[in-house]
C-alpha cells in the first residue's frame, strides 16, 4: 500500500541569537523522503553555516540514491573537527523513508529517534557501525498508518537545565511527556510544534540551546477539494461541479457566487451562519454535502497568511488551528487534515466584487501562492482552472 510520509519541525534559537545552529533539509525523489536534521556546534553564525552545509550534502546525495556509507564518509571528510573537543562541529539524524514506510534511520552523535505507535512510545533498535573512525547507528524501520518518528538535536534533552530541571529533560520524561501530549490524528508538523512548545516552556522562554524536533509521520492518503470560483462559461458550471463532486475526500467550498452554483447542482440551498467569530472574516455557510463553506477572496487572502505563519519554524503557535472562524477551518482542514489538496478555480469575473477592490487576477495569485505553500508543506497539490 502506497501512504503519504508527512514531515514537519520545529525550531527554537538559542536565547539572543538571530540563526538557529541546527538545520532540516528534506527532499523528495520519487516514491523516497529524506529528511536531515543537522546540529552545529555552539550556535549563531558559525552553527547555522555548518549545520547548513551538512544538511545539504546528506540530503542531496542521499535523495540521489548514492550509499549511505559513501554519503556519511563525504560528509565527516568534509566537515572540519574542533581542536579543543576533537569532536565534529555538526551531528545529524536522518530519516530515509518511501512512500511503503520502509526504510533507514541514520544517527550521529544526536539524541535517539523515538517511536510513536498506537499510544505507546518507545525506542528503536540500532545498529552500531564505524565509518572514518566515527560511530554512526542505523536502524532498518518498516512502519504502517499512524507511525510517527520523532528525531531531535540535544536541545530537547537539555531543556530546563538549571531553570526548572537540574539535569535536563531526560529520556524517559520525554517520552512520557510525548505519550501524554500526542493525539492519534495530529499531523508531523503538530507533533514537532507541541514537543518544541514545551520545551521553551523548559526554558522559559529563553533556550540555552538551539532546539528542533523532526517529525516524519506514515499516514494514509487524505484527499480534499476546494472549489473557488464560478467557471467562466456558465454552460460548464454542471460539469465544473460533477467533475468537483467525483473526487474522492472532503469538499470546501469557497465564495457566495460559488456555493450558490454547487447547491443549485446539488439541488440544495446555501444556508448561513450569522455567528461572528472573527470580526474580520465572514461567517461560514452550510451546504449539504459540502464539509466546509466559506466566503472567498478575504478568507483565502487569510488562509494564506496563516500559511505563512505556519511555514516558520520558528512559530511553534502557529500550528495550533483551534478557532472556529472560517478562515482557521480551511487552514486546519488544508494543512493538517489533508495531504492532497485539488483547488477548482474558476476564472470568471465575479458581479458580486463590482466597485470592490477585488479582481479576478488577485484571486489566481492567492491561489497559485497558497497553492506554493501546501507544496513547501509537502503536500500533493493540483490545480485546475476553468
Amino acid at each position: 500500500m502506497s501512504y503519504f510520509i508527512d514531515r514537519g519541525y520545529t525550531s527554537l534559537n538559542h536565547v539572543g541569537e538571530e540563526l538557529c545552529g541546527d538545520r532540516v533539509e528534506c527532499a523528495l525523489n520519487g516514491e523516497w523522503l529524506t529528511a536531515v536534521l543537522c546540529d552545529g556546534m555552539g550556535s549563531g553564525v558559525k552553527a547555522n553555516i555548518l549545520a547548513t552545509l551538512s544538511s545539504k550534502i546528506l540530503c542531496t546525495m542521499l535523495s540521489a540514491g548514492i550509499p549511505i556509507k559513501d554519503c556519511i564518509e563525504t560528509l565527516i571528510a568534509s566537515l572540519p573537527v574542533c581542536k579543543v573537543r576533537n569532536v565534529a562541529y555538526a551531528t545529524f539524524s536522518v530519516c530515509h523513508i518511501n512512500t511503503d514506510g520502509k526504510g533507514e534511520i541514520l544517527e550521529f552523535d544526536n539524541p535517539a529517534a523515538i517511536l510513536i505507535r498506537n499510544g505507546e512510545v518507545s525506542d528503536l533498535p540500532r545498529q552500531k557501525d564505524v565509518v572514518c573512525g566515527k560511530t554512526v547507528y542505523t536502524t532498518h524501520i518498516e512502519l504502517t498508518a499512524g507511525d510517527a518518528l520523532v528525531m531531535t538535536s540535544d536541545g530537547v534533552e537539555h531543556a530546563g537545565i538549571g531553570m526548572l530541571m537540574n539535569f535536563g529533560w531526560e529520556r524517559p520524561q520525554i517520552k512520557d511527556y510525548l505519550r501524554r501530549a500526542v493525539k492519534p490524528g495530529m499531523s508531523a508538523c503538530a507533533i514537532s510544534a507541541t514537543l518544541a512548545g514545551e520545551c521553551n516552556e523548559l526554558y522559559m522562554d529563553m533556550p540555552g540551546d538551539d532546539t528542533t524536533a523532526l517529525c516524519v509521520k506514515v499516514r494514509e492518503h487524505a484527499p480534499t477539494s476546494v472549489f473557488v470560483g464560478p467557471p467562466i462559461n456558465k454552460d460548464d458550471d454542471a460539469a465544473y461541479v460533477r467533475d468537483f463532486m467525483a473526487l474522492p475526500g472532503k469538499k470546501a467550498v469557497c465564495g457566495g457566487t460559488s456555493s450558490q452554483i454547487v447547491a443549485r447542482q446539488l439541488g440544495t440551498e446555501v444556508t448561513t451562519s450569522f455567528e461572528f467569530i472573527d470580526r474580520d472574516i465572514p461567517p461560514i455557510g452550510y451546504i449539504k454535502g459540502i464539509d466546509l463553506t466559506t466566503e472567498g477572496v478575504i478568507t483565502v487572502r487569510r488562509v494564506l497568511e496563516l500559511s505563512e505563519k505556519y511555514l516558520d519554524p520558528a512559530d511553534f503557535g502557529a500550528k495550533v488551528l483551534d478557532r472556529r472562524d472560517g478562515a482557521t477551518m480551511l487552514a486546519k482542514l488544508l494543512f493538517e487534515d489533508s495531504t492532497d489538496v485539488n483547488f477548482f478555480v474558476g476564472q470568471s469575473q465575479n458581479h458580486a466584487h463590482d466597485g470592490l477592490d477585488i479582481e479576478t487576477t488577485m484571486k489566481l495569485k492567492l491561489i497559485d501562492k497558497l497553492a506554493s505553500n501546501l507544496r513547501l508543506m509537502g503536500k500533493n497539490v493540483t490545480v485546475r482552472y476553468n
